[in-house]
C-alpha cells in the first residue's frame, strides 16, 4: 500500500464490522481501511490518522450505537475542515426518515445503503463514492486504475488536461 488515504468504518456490532472490512478487503492496497466500534474510538483513530498526515476519503458509519449517533458524527465530520471533502455513507438499518433526512441535509450524506446489503453492491457504492472523492481530490489518478472506475478515471484526467492545455 503507498497511499495516504484512508477509509474509516464505524459499527458498534463486531461482526457486522468484520463483515464490512471483508467486503472492502479488495480497495486495502490502495486504501488504509480503520475500524472503529464508536464514534469516541473513531476520534480518536481519525486523530492520530491525520496527525500522521493521512487523508480521510470515506466514512462508512452505523446509525444506532451507545452515545453518538452516525448520523450526528456524519454532520459533525460535514463541518470539520479535515474530514469535509470525504466522501460520507450511512451504512444502517436502524434510521428513520427524519434520521436519514438530517443526514442529507446537514451531512452532505453521499449514499445510503440499508442493512443487510449483498457485498457486491457495497464494493460497487463504495468504488463510485473512492473514483468521485479520488477525481477530485488527488493528483495522480492513474495509481487508483486497477482498483476504482478505470473509465471516469480517464474522462477525469482527460478533462484536466483539456483545461491545462488552454
Amino acid at each position: 500500500m503507498n497511499t495516504n488515504l484512508f477509509i474509516m468504518c464505524i459499527e458498534d456490532e463486531s461482526e457486522v464490522l468484520e463483515a464490512i472490512l471483508r467486503d472492502l478487503e479488495m480497495f486495502e492496497d490502495y486504501f488504509r481501511i480503520e475500524a472503529a466500534q464508536s464514534v469516541d474510538e473513531a476520534k480518536e483513530v481519525l486523530k492520530v490518522l491525520i496527525n500522521d498526515g493521512l487523508k480521510p476519503a470515506l466514512f462508512i458509519c452505523d446509525h444506532k450505537m451507545p452515545g453518538t449517533t452516525g448520523v450526528d458524527y456524519l454532520v459533525e465530520l460535514s463541518r470539520e475542515e479535515a474530514t469535509s471533502k470525504a466522501a460520507r455513507m450511512l451504512l444502517t438499518g436502524q434510521a428513520g426518515q427524519q434520521d436519514t433526512i438530517k443526514a442529507v441535509n446537514q451531512a452532505g450524506l453521499h449514499y445510503y445503503l440499508p442493512k443487510p446489503w449483498k457485498p457486491a453492491e457495497l464494493q460497487r457504492i463504495v468504488t463510485e463514492l473512492l473514483t468521485d472523492f479520488v477525481s477530485k481530490n488527488e493528483d495522480n489518478l492513474m495509481a487508483y486504475m486497477a482498483v476504482l472506475d478505470a473509465e471516469k478515471l480517464s474522462e477525469a484526467m482527460r478533462n484536466r488536461n483539456t483545461y491545462t492545455d488552454m
